[in-house]
């Protein structure tokens, strides 16, 4: 018998998280890429000096580009530091890019991204594919949470 080897655990560390994002829209699929960037922005990426929460994707020139996210300038950069609110270029293969672009000037879908983390050592960003809610939806989506959270209350009295 051979001895199979376990394949290494992937290390997540989460630095942003677009809370936002659940809350005024359905997240219909999401999708894990990667970012091309600068070495300054890795490194203020690293000590979490990141912001999501206006964030959008949008295609141009037949690529993605990662529009309004906020990364601080890196604290101990020089003259050389990146802009904070430049486009970046999302990594995905081709055919996840196609089918993207294609949905997003079709269907009137966004892309938004969700959360940015390091995976393995690189920087990847989660987008999800969403559609706007109206407000009807959005105050369904508040009482539906707070009538589970009365259940789950009176549960836990319950069980006292």
């Amino acid at each position: 018998m051979s001895v199979r080897e376990k394949k290494p655990e992937e290390s997540v560390k989460v630095v942003a998280v677009n809370r936002k994002a659940s809350h005024e829209y359905e997240l219909v699929e999401r999708f894990e890429a990667g970012l091309a960037l600068l070495g300054t922005e890795v490194k203020s990426a690293r000590e979490g000096k990141v912001n999501l929460k206006d964030s959008y994707a949008a295609p141009r020139g037949g690529e993605l580009y990662l529009m309004q996210s906020h990364i601080n300038p890196y604290s101990h950069g020089t003259h050389e530091n990146h802009e904070a609110l430049r486009p970046r270029k999302l990594l995905l293969h081709k055919r996840e890019l196609r089918k993207l672009i294609g949905k997003v000037t079709e269907r009137g879908l966004t892309l938004i991204p969700t959360r940015m983390y390091f995976k393995n050592g690189r920087l990847k960003v989660e987008i999800a594919l969403a559609r706007g809610k109206r407000q009807y939806d959005r105050r369904a989506a508040e009482k539906e949470k707070d009538v589970k959270r009365d259940v789950a209350a009176a549960l836990k009295e319950r069980n006292r």
